[in-house]
């Protein structure tokens, strides 16, 4: 069987059963000359999309091994084990499990672990399957396989192969500026990124962490109690060494594997960086009922995010004095954002800007503000809650057209003037539209109002007394506490 795609009008092999292979079949090939050789070959349409979606699924399935996947299309992965292996007992009981969990669905996998991408690539298509490098020692591996292995440009690899060039360490051996000139820059990157000389970019489906923790079960689990419990126990085991190394995380997430090979993340964030388990492990909580055991969850992974330094507290040593930040005010945040998402909790944050709607941004509820605008100004006080939109006044009564109103009716009540302050006068932003649009219909003359009951407002004039192309209006633009 082969399946088959069309490169440039021409109808060619895409890939080939192990069958087929057998009777010289590859691909490439042209699809009529593999009839002429086979011609019981079976074929059907190679579908690339349907393969990157493939791949994608299992990238995401490989979260339970590593929080670090990243695709190689169009029918690798890497996986960065980096301090995680430990979690198995070592590289080759992981390599062993991960074998035997892609045999139960069907798949085969050729595998290995060496220290770079580039030579855990090589011995996994070239050397011998299962290969565990020593550290260190991934160049003695390399130096029998072709040079191929090291995934060169074909016209390259074509080159290397006319000059009888069939082993990598004939390519180690040989000068290094001589192989540049001969092979081109990208062969000498591709040498070096295999032994260890320089790095290899990888993107990894989800950012690399080295704060993971594992929990696997002899027996599925599926009941709520069952899960909240090992929620609780598999952020404990993570929060302890984070606390060891003094660190704490801004954003942790869970995964439930479940048996049949789908995984089920769950993730929330903290105002400031943590690492206490208990609180961490309630945040969770509320989630939990979304997660479909289905036939079982036989494993459960917990990554942290965003870690950073973090000192420890010293506990208080009188009851009375006030709670800190870190007990009173950051775990209700959490709890907040966490139930009713990101995007609707928030700080006031100042932006340099004098028209009052645009004079306010949005930050982080705690921590260190993103914004370095300059603050408010303490002369010129700003309403604390500032309408969305201007509302209009009616029956304005003022004195002289400089003056603030005596009295004005909102919504339906009219508010006499006991006290007032102003006027604040306020232009739009000019340089932004040209200065032949600027008209007195544009400039807001602020005044700072309070009514016989107390109540404290923010209103102003838009317009001019006796202008007839801008006559005044009145509008309320916010309250005072």
């Amino acid at each position: 069987m082969a399946l088959v795609e069309t490169v440039r009008q021409v109808r060619r092999l895409a890939a080939v059963s192990r069958e087929a292979a057998r009777l010289g079949l590859y691909a490439g090939q042209k699809a009529t000359d593999a009839m002429a050789l086979v011609p019981e070959l079976v074929t059907a349409e190679a579908e690339p999309e349907a393969d990157a979606l493939a791949l994608t699924a299992l990238t995401d399935w490989c979260v339970r091994f590593s929080p670090a996947v990243a695709a190689d299309a169009p029918d690798g992965l890497f996986l960065d084990i980096s301090g995680v292996s430990h979690l198995w007992g070592g590289e080759a009981e992981l390599m062993a499990d991960f074998r035997a969990r892609l045999a139960d669905n069907g798949l085969a996998f050729r595998l290995a672990v060496a220290d770079t991408p580039g030579a855990a690539w090589a011995l996994a298509h070239f050397g011998r399957d299962e290969t565990l490098a020593p550290p260190g020692g991934q160049a003695e591996l390399l130096k029998p396989l072709p040079p191929s292995a090291l995934r060169l440009d074909p016209e390259a690899a074509a080159q290397i192969a006319r000059l009888g060039l069939r082993r990598l360490e004939q390519l180690i051996d040989l000068p290094r500026a001589p192989l540049g000139r001969r092979f081109g820059a990208h062969t000498l990157e591709r040498l070096d990124q295999a032994l260890g000389r320089s790095a290899e970019a990888l993107r990894f489906r989800r950012p690399p962490t080295p704060w993971v923790a594992r929990l696997a079960f002899v027996e599925p689990i599926s009941t709520p109690d069952d899960m909240a419990r090992v929620t609780q126990d598999v952020t404990a085991k993570l929060c302890a060494r984070m606390l060891a190394e003094g660190q704490g995380g801004r954003r942790f997430e869970i995964a439930f594997h479940r048996v049949d090979g789908q995984t089920l993340p769950l993730t929330i964030g903290l105002s400031l960086a943590g690492r206490d388990a208990k609180r961490i492990a309630r945040l969770f909580q509320p989630h939990l009922e979304t997660i479909d055991p289905g036939f079982g969850i036989e494993s459960v992974t917990i990554c942290a995010y965003d870690v950073e330094p973090v000192s420890g507290r010293q506990v208080r040593l009188e009851a009375g004095l006030a709670p800190s930040m870190e007990d009173g005010l950051a775990p209700l945040v959490d709890r907040l954002v966490n139930r009713l998402g990101p995007e609707r909790v928030w700080r006031a944050a100042p932006v340099e800007s004098h028209v009052p709607e645009l004079a306010v941004g949005r930050d982080t509820p705690l921590g260190a503000p993103v914004s370095e605008a300059a603050p408010w100004d303490r002369e010129t006080p700003r309403p604390v809650r500032l309408f969305r939109r201007p509302e209009p006044l009616d029956a304005v009564m003022a004195l002289t057209p400089d003056d603030p109103p005596r009295q004005f009716q909102w919504r339906g009540r009219t508010h006499i003037v006991r006290r007032a302050e102003g006027p604040e006068r306020i232009g739009e932003e000019w340089w932004k539209r040209g200065i032949e649009t600027v008209s007195a219909a544009h400039v807001r003359d602020y005044y700072r109002v309070e009514n016989a009951e107390g109540m404290r407002f923010w209103l102003f004039r838009a317009g001019l007394y006796g202008d007839p192309d801008a006559p005044p209006k009145w509008w309320l633009h916010g309250l005072f506490g």
